[in-house]
Protein backbone atom coordinates (compact mmCIF):
# COMPACT_ATOMS: atom_id res chain seq x y z
CA UNK A 1 0.00 0.00 0.00
CA UNK A 2 1.29 3.43 -0.94
CA UNK A 3 0.53 6.83 0.57
CA UNK A 4 -2.16 8.70 -1.39
CA UNK A 5 -0.93 11.28 -3.94
CA UNK A 6 -0.27 14.63 -2.30
CA UNK A 7 -0.22 13.22 1.24
CA UNK A 8 2.76 12.48 3.49
CA UNK A 9 4.13 9.97 5.93
CA UNK A 10 6.04 11.61 8.78
CA UNK A 11 9.05 9.53 9.84
CA UNK A 12 10.89 10.50 13.06
CA UNK A 13 13.13 13.11 11.38
CA UNK A 14 10.09 14.54 9.59
CA UNK A 15 8.20 14.81 12.88
CA UNK A 16 11.21 16.50 14.49
CA UNK A 17 11.34 19.02 11.62
CA UNK A 18 7.60 19.60 11.96
CA UNK A 19 7.99 20.10 15.71
CA UNK A 20 10.79 22.59 15.05
CA UNK A 21 8.61 24.59 12.66
CA UNK A 22 5.60 24.54 14.99
CA UNK A 23 7.65 25.61 18.01
CA UNK A 24 9.10 28.63 16.16
CA UNK A 25 5.64 29.59 14.93
CA UNK A 26 4.27 29.47 18.48
CA UNK A 27 7.24 31.28 20.05
CA UNK A 28 7.03 34.29 17.75
CA UNK A 29 3.22 34.55 17.74
CA UNK A 30 3.19 34.54 21.54
CA UNK A 31 5.92 37.18 21.67
CA UNK A 32 3.52 39.41 19.78
CA UNK A 33 0.73 38.76 22.28
CA UNK A 34 -1.26 36.39 20.06
CA UNK A 35 -3.22 33.60 21.73
CA UNK A 36 -3.84 30.16 20.24
CA UNK A 37 -7.20 28.82 19.09
CA UNK A 38 -8.46 26.24 16.62
CA UNK A 39 -11.61 25.03 14.87
CA UNK A 40 -12.94 21.71 13.57
CA UNK A 41 -11.26 19.95 10.69
CA UNK A 42 -14.69 19.27 9.13
CA UNK A 43 -17.10 22.08 8.23
CA UNK A 44 -20.33 22.44 6.23
CA UNK A 45 -19.46 22.78 2.55
CA UNK A 46 -21.73 25.82 2.47
CA UNK A 47 -19.25 27.74 4.64
CA UNK A 48 -16.75 27.67 1.77
CA UNK A 49 -19.17 28.16 -1.11
CA UNK A 50 -20.68 31.18 0.68
CA UNK A 51 -17.23 32.75 0.86
CA UNK A 52 -15.70 31.69 -2.46
CA UNK A 53 -18.56 30.58 -4.72
CA UNK A 54 -19.56 27.15 -6.00
CA UNK A 55 -16.34 26.77 -8.01
CA UNK A 56 -14.44 26.14 -4.75
CA UNK A 57 -16.08 22.68 -4.55
CA UNK A 58 -13.69 21.38 -7.23
CA UNK A 59 -10.82 22.05 -4.80
CA UNK A 60 -12.42 20.42 -1.76
CA UNK A 61 -12.37 16.97 -0.22
CA UNK A 62 -16.14 17.02 0.29
CA UNK A 63 -18.78 14.34 0.87
CA UNK A 64 -22.21 13.64 2.33
CA UNK A 65 -21.88 12.42 5.92
CA UNK A 66 -24.05 9.83 7.68
CA UNK A 67 -26.41 12.57 8.82
CA UNK A 68 -26.99 13.53 5.16
CA UNK A 69 -25.04 16.77 5.64
CA UNK A 70 -22.79 18.18 2.91
CA UNK A 71 -19.40 18.59 4.57
CA UNK A 72 -15.77 19.25 3.58
CA UNK A 73 -12.31 18.91 5.06
CA UNK A 74 -11.18 22.47 5.69
CA UNK A 75 -9.08 24.00 2.89
CA UNK A 76 -8.34 27.15 4.93
CA UNK A 77 -9.16 28.67 8.32
CA UNK A 78 -10.48 32.17 7.58
CA UNK A 79 -14.14 31.10 7.05
CA UNK A 80 -14.05 29.17 10.34
CA UNK A 81 -12.56 32.20 12.07
CA UNK A 82 -15.33 34.40 10.70
CA UNK A 83 -17.97 31.92 11.88
CA UNK A 84 -16.44 31.67 15.37
CA UNK A 85 -16.03 35.44 15.73
CA UNK A 86 -19.63 36.02 14.69
CA UNK A 87 -20.78 33.60 17.40
CA UNK A 88 -18.44 34.61 20.24
CA UNK A 89 -17.19 38.16 19.62
CA UNK A 90 -18.99 39.59 22.68
CA UNK A 91 -16.94 37.32 24.95
CA UNK A 92 -13.62 38.98 24.06
CA UNK A 93 -12.07 42.42 24.28
CA UNK A 94 -11.04 43.92 20.93
CA UNK A 95 -8.82 43.77 19.08
CA UNK A 96 -8.48 40.00 19.02
CA UNK A 97 -5.01 38.70 18.22
CA UNK A 98 -5.37 34.99 17.50
CA UNK A 99 -3.16 32.37 15.91
CA UNK A 100 -3.69 28.74 14.97
CA UNK A 101 -1.57 25.85 13.70
CA UNK A 102 -3.67 23.29 11.88
CA UNK A 103 -3.95 20.79 9.05
CA UNK A 104 -5.65 21.72 5.79
CA UNK A 105 -6.71 19.90 2.63
CA UNK A 106 -7.13 20.92 -1.00
CA UNK A 107 -7.93 18.58 -3.88
CA UNK A 108 -5.37 20.10 -6.25
CA UNK A 109 -2.63 18.83 -8.50
CA UNK A 110 0.44 18.40 -6.32
CA UNK A 111 3.67 20.13 -7.30
CA UNK A 112 6.79 21.46 -5.62
CA UNK A 113 5.68 23.44 -2.59
CA UNK A 114 2.03 22.36 -2.88
CA UNK A 115 0.51 19.12 -1.65
CA UNK A 116 -3.06 18.02 -1.01
CA UNK A 117 -2.58 18.27 2.73
CA UNK A 118 -0.37 20.63 4.67
CA UNK A 119 0.06 22.35 8.01
CA UNK A 120 -0.40 26.08 8.24
CA UNK A 121 0.17 28.95 10.65
CA UNK A 122 -2.70 31.43 10.66
CA UNK A 123 -2.38 34.79 12.44
CA UNK A 124 -5.30 37.21 12.52
CA UNK A 125 -6.15 40.57 14.10
CA UNK A 126 -9.87 41.23 14.41
CA UNK A 127 -11.62 44.46 15.40
CA UNK A 128 -8.97 47.04 14.45
CA UNK A 129 -9.08 49.55 11.57
CA UNK A 130 -5.80 51.35 12.25
CA UNK A 131 -2.89 50.94 9.82
CA UNK A 132 -0.78 50.07 12.86
CA UNK A 133 -2.45 46.64 12.84
CA UNK A 134 -1.25 46.08 9.26
CA UNK A 135 2.28 47.09 10.28
CA UNK A 136 2.10 44.71 13.25
CA UNK A 137 0.92 41.80 11.11
CA UNK A 138 3.66 42.24 8.48
CA UNK A 139 6.26 42.61 11.24
CA UNK A 140 5.03 39.37 12.81
CA UNK A 141 5.34 37.58 9.48
CA UNK A 142 8.90 38.88 9.06
CA UNK A 143 9.90 37.87 12.57
CA UNK A 144 8.53 34.36 11.99
CA UNK A 145 10.87 34.07 9.00
CA UNK A 146 13.78 35.48 11.00
CA UNK A 147 13.19 32.82 13.66
CA UNK A 148 14.24 30.20 11.10
CA UNK A 149 17.50 32.00 10.32
CA UNK A 150 16.22 33.62 7.11
CA UNK A 151 17.44 37.15 6.38
CA UNK A 152 16.45 40.03 4.11
CA UNK A 153 18.94 38.59 1.61
CA UNK A 154 16.92 35.37 1.52
CA UNK A 155 13.27 36.50 1.54
CA UNK A 156 11.18 39.51 0.54
CA UNK A 157 7.68 40.55 1.58
CA UNK A 158 5.96 42.13 -1.41
CA UNK A 159 3.22 44.50 -0.24
CA UNK A 160 0.41 46.12 -2.15
CA UNK A 161 -2.99 47.72 -1.63
CA UNK A 162 -6.15 46.57 -3.36
CA UNK A 163 -7.68 49.99 -2.72
CA UNK A 164 -4.98 51.41 -5.02
CA UNK A 165 -6.41 49.31 -7.86
CA UNK A 166 -10.04 49.96 -6.90
CA UNK A 167 -9.35 53.70 -7.13
CA UNK A 168 -7.74 53.12 -10.53
CA UNK A 169 -10.72 51.13 -11.84
CA UNK A 170 -13.13 53.80 -10.60
CA UNK A 171 -11.14 56.53 -12.36
CA UNK A 172 -11.28 54.44 -15.54
CA UNK A 173 -15.06 54.16 -15.22
CA UNK A 174 -15.10 50.37 -14.85
CA UNK A 175 -18.38 49.07 -13.29
CA UNK A 176 -17.96 47.41 -9.89
CA UNK A 177 -19.26 44.04 -11.10
CA UNK A 178 -16.06 43.67 -13.17
CA UNK A 179 -13.57 44.61 -10.45
CA UNK A 180 -12.93 41.11 -9.12
CA UNK A 181 -12.42 39.73 -12.61
CA UNK A 182 -9.91 42.44 -13.54
CA UNK A 183 -8.09 42.28 -10.21
CA UNK A 184 -7.53 38.56 -10.76
CA UNK A 185 -6.11 39.29 -14.21
CA UNK A 186 -3.69 41.82 -12.71
CA UNK A 187 -2.78 39.37 -9.94
CA UNK A 188 -1.89 36.67 -12.51
CA UNK A 189 -0.07 39.04 -14.86
CA UNK A 190 3.35 37.99 -13.60
CA UNK A 191 2.58 34.32 -14.30
CA UNK A 192 0.97 34.69 -17.74
CA UNK A 193 2.25 35.94 -21.05
CA UNK A 194 1.88 39.68 -21.73
CA UNK A 195 -0.27 38.81 -24.75
CA UNK A 196 -2.81 36.89 -22.66
CA UNK A 197 -2.91 39.61 -20.02
CA UNK A 198 -3.34 42.31 -22.67
CA UNK A 199 -6.20 40.42 -24.29
CA UNK A 200 -8.02 40.08 -20.97
CA UNK A 201 -7.48 43.70 -19.94
CA UNK A 202 -8.54 45.25 -23.26
CA UNK A 203 -8.40 49.04 -23.15
CA UNK A 204 -6.93 48.92 -19.65
CA UNK A 205 -3.82 47.08 -20.83
CA UNK A 206 -1.58 50.09 -21.52
CA UNK A 207 -2.26 51.99 -18.26
CA UNK A 208 -2.03 48.78 -16.20
CA UNK A 209 1.28 47.77 -17.81
CA UNK A 210 2.60 51.29 -17.23
CA UNK A 211 1.75 51.05 -13.52
CA UNK A 212 3.28 47.61 -13.21
CA UNK A 213 6.43 48.84 -14.98
CA UNK A 214 6.87 52.14 -13.14
CA UNK A 215 5.27 51.28 -9.80
CA UNK A 216 2.26 52.87 -8.19
CA UNK A 217 2.14 55.75 -5.73
CA UNK A 218 0.41 55.02 -2.43
CA UNK A 219 0.70 57.08 0.76
CA UNK A 220 -0.75 54.17 2.74
CA UNK A 221 1.98 51.80 1.55
CA UNK A 222 4.65 54.40 2.25
CA UNK A 223 3.32 54.79 5.80
CA UNK A 224 3.37 51.01 6.25
CA UNK A 225 7.01 50.82 5.12
CA UNK A 226 7.88 53.71 7.46
CA UNK A 227 6.32 51.78 10.33
CA UNK A 228 8.48 48.76 9.52
CA UNK A 229 11.55 50.98 9.09
CA UNK A 230 11.11 52.21 12.66
CA UNK A 231 11.49 48.57 13.76
CA UNK A 232 14.51 47.93 11.54
CA UNK A 233 12.55 45.63 9.25
CA UNK A 234 12.17 47.75 6.10
CA UNK A 235 14.86 45.82 4.21
CA UNK A 236 12.56 42.79 4.21
CA UNK A 237 9.78 44.53 2.24
CA UNK A 238 9.25 45.87 -1.25
CA UNK A 239 6.22 47.75 -2.56
CA UNK A 240 4.87 45.77 -5.51
CA UNK A 241 1.42 46.79 -6.74
CA UNK A 242 1.41 43.70 -8.96
CA UNK A 243 0.52 41.73 -5.82
CA UNK A 244 -3.29 41.77 -5.69
CA UNK A 245 -4.17 38.38 -4.12
CA UNK A 246 -6.76 36.55 -6.19
CA UNK A 247 -9.29 36.03 -3.41
CA UNK A 248 -12.13 38.50 -3.75
CA UNK A 249 -12.64 39.06 -0.02
CA UNK A 250 -9.45 41.13 0.44
CA UNK A 251 -10.20 44.82 0.90
CA UNK A 252 -6.97 46.73 1.59
CA UNK A 253 -3.30 46.02 2.27
CA UNK A 254 -2.22 42.64 0.88
CA UNK A 255 1.17 40.95 0.86
CA UNK A 256 3.00 37.81 -0.20
CA UNK A 257 6.38 36.40 0.85
CA UNK A 258 8.85 35.03 -1.70
CA UNK A 259 12.42 33.75 -1.72
CA UNK A 260 14.75 36.33 -3.28
CA UNK A 261 16.07 33.76 -5.76
CA UNK A 262 12.59 33.26 -7.20
CA UNK A 263 12.81 29.47 -7.11
CA UNK A 264 9.70 28.80 -5.02
CA UNK A 265 6.04 29.73 -4.88
CA UNK A 266 4.88 32.16 -2.18
CA UNK A 267 5.66 30.92 1.33
CA UNK A 268 3.03 33.14 2.97
CA UNK A 269 0.33 35.61 2.06
CA UNK A 270 -2.46 37.63 3.54
CA UNK A 271 -4.03 41.01 4.00
CA UNK A 272 -7.17 42.88 5.10
CA UNK A 273 -10.61 41.30 4.76
CA UNK A 274 -12.80 43.88 6.49
CA UNK A 275 -16.10 42.66 5.02
CA UNK A 276 -15.80 38.88 5.32
CA UNK A 277 -17.16 38.46 8.86
CA UNK A 278 -20.21 40.51 7.93
CA UNK A 279 -20.67 38.51 4.72
CA UNK A 280 -20.50 35.11 6.42
CA UNK A 281 -22.73 36.18 9.32
CA UNK A 282 -25.33 37.71 6.97
CA UNK A 283 -24.64 41.11 8.50
CA UNK A 284 -25.20 39.99 12.12
CA UNK A 285 -21.63 40.96 13.05
CA UNK A 286 -19.45 43.34 11.07
CA UNK A 287 -15.84 43.79 12.13
CA UNK A 288 -12.61 44.79 10.39
CA UNK A 289 -10.04 42.00 10.19
CA UNK A 290 -6.69 41.10 8.69
CA UNK A 291 -4.48 38.05 8.71
CA UNK A 292 -1.92 35.90 6.98
CA UNK A 293 -1.19 32.21 6.51
CA UNK A 294 2.15 30.42 6.17
CA UNK A 295 2.32 26.80 5.02
CA UNK A 296 4.86 24.24 6.17
CA UNK A 297 5.52 22.74 2.72
CA UNK A 298 7.00 25.81 1.01
CA UNK A 299 8.61 26.95 4.25
CA UNK A 300 10.39 23.60 4.52
CA UNK A 301 11.59 23.94 0.93
CA UNK A 302 12.83 27.47 1.64
CA UNK A 303 14.71 26.40 4.77
CA UNK A 304 16.44 23.60 2.86
CA UNK A 305 17.43 26.06 0.11
CA UNK A 306 19.47 28.19 2.55
CA UNK A 307 22.51 26.57 4.16
CA UNK A 308 22.46 28.41 7.50
CA UNK A 309 18.70 27.96 7.98
CA UNK A 310 18.96 24.29 7.05
CA UNK A 311 21.85 23.75 9.48
CA UNK A 312 19.80 25.41 12.24
CA UNK A 313 16.89 23.08 11.58
CA UNK A 314 19.12 20.01 11.40
CA UNK A 315 20.65 20.95 14.74
CA UNK A 316 17.16 21.10 16.25
CA UNK A 317 16.25 17.72 14.72
CA UNK A 318 19.38 16.14 16.19
CA UNK A 319 18.65 17.64 19.61
CA UNK A 320 15.07 16.37 19.44
CA UNK A 321 16.27 12.77 19.22
CA UNK A 322 18.94 12.99 21.93
CA UNK A 323 18.39 11.68 25.44
CA UNK A 324 19.96 12.94 28.65
CA UNK A 325 20.89 9.72 30.43
CA UNK A 326 21.34 6.09 29.45
CA UNK A 327 21.15 3.52 32.24
CA UNK A 328 23.63 0.69 31.68
CA UNK A 329 22.72 -2.51 33.55
CA UNK A 330 25.97 -4.45 33.88
CA UNK A 331 24.58 -6.97 36.34
CA UNK A 332 21.02 -8.29 36.05
CA UNK A 333 20.64 -8.46 39.85
CA UNK A 334 20.85 -4.67 39.83
CA UNK A 335 18.00 -4.24 37.29
CA UNK A 336 15.35 -3.45 39.98
CA UNK A 337 17.61 -0.72 41.44
CA UNK A 338 18.32 0.63 37.95
CA UNK A 339 14.64 0.73 36.98
CA UNK A 340 13.80 2.55 40.21
CA UNK A 341 16.25 5.27 39.16
CA UNK A 342 14.87 5.27 35.60
CA UNK A 343 11.44 6.13 37.00
CA UNK A 344 12.80 8.72 39.44
CA UNK A 345 14.80 10.48 36.74
CA UNK A 346 11.89 10.49 34.31
CA UNK A 347 9.68 11.96 37.03
CA UNK A 348 12.19 14.83 37.16
CA UNK A 349 11.73 15.40 33.41
CA UNK A 350 15.04 13.89 32.26
CA UNK A 351 15.01 11.93 29.02
CA UNK A 352 16.18 8.45 30.01
CA UNK A 353 16.55 5.16 28.18
CA UNK A 354 17.91 1.67 28.87
CA UNK A 355 18.00 -1.84 27.38
CA UNK A 356 14.83 -3.88 27.91
CA UNK A 357 16.73 -7.18 27.80
CA UNK A 358 20.10 -8.32 29.12
CA UNK A 359 22.83 -6.96 26.81
CA UNK A 360 26.60 -6.86 26.86
CA UNK A 361 27.90 -3.69 28.53
CA UNK A 362 29.74 -2.62 25.35
CA UNK A 363 26.51 -2.88 23.35
CA UNK A 364 24.68 -0.80 25.93
CA UNK A 365 27.32 1.94 25.77
CA UNK A 366 27.08 1.85 21.98
CA UNK A 367 23.31 2.33 22.22
CA UNK A 368 23.87 5.28 24.60
CA UNK A 369 26.15 6.98 22.06
CA UNK A 370 23.77 6.28 19.17
CA UNK A 371 20.96 7.94 21.15
CA UNK A 372 23.13 10.99 21.82
CA UNK A 373 23.06 10.54 25.60
CA UNK A 374 25.17 13.01 27.54
CA UNK A 375 25.68 10.69 30.51
CA UNK A 376 25.70 6.93 31.06
CA UNK A 377 25.05 5.51 34.53
CA UNK A 378 26.32 1.96 35.12
CA UNK A 379 24.69 -0.30 37.68
CA UNK A 380 26.99 -3.25 38.44
CA UNK A 381 29.37 -4.78 40.96
CA UNK A 382 30.21 -1.38 42.49
CA UNK A 383 26.71 -1.09 44.03
CA UNK A 384 25.77 0.76 46.26
CA UNK A 385 27.98 2.99 44.14
CA UNK A 386 27.35 3.57 40.43
CA UNK A 387 29.72 4.61 37.66
CA UNK A 388 28.75 7.81 35.86
CA UNK A 389 30.44 8.36 32.49
CA UNK A 390 30.40 11.65 30.60
CA UNK A 391 30.03 10.49 27.00
CA UNK A 392 31.33 13.77 25.57
CA UNK A 393 34.65 13.78 27.52
CA UNK A 394 35.00 10.10 28.39
CA UNK A 395 35.53 10.93 32.08
CA UNK A 396 34.07 8.46 34.57
CA UNK A 397 33.43 8.70 38.33
CA UNK A 398 32.07 6.44 41.05
CA UNK A 399 29.17 8.06 42.91
CA UNK A 400 27.17 6.70 45.83
CA UNK A 401 23.55 6.03 44.91
CA UNK A 402 22.39 8.50 47.59
CA UNK A 403 24.30 11.32 45.87
CA UNK A 404 23.43 10.28 42.32
CA UNK A 405 20.46 12.60 41.70
CA UNK A 406 22.31 15.71 42.87
CA UNK A 407 25.40 14.75 40.88
CA UNK A 408 23.44 14.17 37.67
CA UNK A 409 21.61 17.50 38.08
CA UNK A 410 24.94 19.36 38.38
CA UNK A 411 26.56 17.46 35.50
CA UNK A 412 23.66 18.03 33.10
CA UNK A 413 23.35 21.73 34.00
CA UNK A 414 27.05 22.25 33.30
CA UNK A 415 26.88 20.50 29.92
CA UNK A 416 23.67 22.21 28.73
Amino acid sequence: MQVLPGFRDFLPDDCAARSYIFSRWREVARRYGFVEWDGPILEPTELYTKKSGSEIVDQLFNFTDKGEREVALRPELTPTLARVIAAHEREFKKPLKWFSIGRFFRHEKQQRGRLREHFQLNCDIVGENALGADVELVALCIDVLRAFGLTDKDVVVRISDREFWIDFLQREGIPSDRWDELLQVIDKSGRESPENTRAKLGKLADPVFAILRDGGKSEKLESLVDGLRARGLADFVAVDVGIVRGLAYYTGIVFEVFDRAGKLRAVAGGGRYDNLIGQLSDGAVSMPALGFAMGDVVLGEMIREHESACAKMQQAITAEHKIDIYIVIAKEQRRPDALAYVQTLRDKDYRVDYSFASEKVARQFQAAEELGARLAVLFGDEWPQVAVKDLTTGEQQLISNQELLAYLARALSLSS
